[in-house]
């Protein structure tokens, strides 16, 4: 087992990680709305969803870029990180 987890980039373990994390929130979610059967608890389980889509998104890319930050050019990660705003404008506005 500790080759197989040797094998792997830490980078890339830490930016899976954070998915499987939201993943599990998103599941917990699914189950709750269907437990509580209402739609008023489940607008309210949505919203809390729509809070922590886009953390697990910055945690995620920031993760990425602080991994690529050595093997980027300057004004390359700032295109990147130029994106990953316009994203989180555009999801927020």
């Amino acid at each position: 087992m500790k080759y197989l987890i040797d094998h792997f980039d830490p980078t890339v373990l830490n930016m899976a990680g954070l998915r499987l994390l939201s993943a599990t929130f998103e599941l917990t979610a699914v189950f709750l709305m269907i437990y509580f059967n209402s739609i008023q608890k489940a607008v309210l389980i949505n919203a809390s969803l729509a809070f922590v889509g886009p953390v697990i998104f910055i945690f995620t890319m920031a993760l990425g870029l602080m991994g690529l930050a050595g093997d980027l050019s300057f004004s390359k990660l700032a295109l990147i990180g130029i994106g990953v705003l316009m994203i989180l404008i555009g999801v927020l506005k």
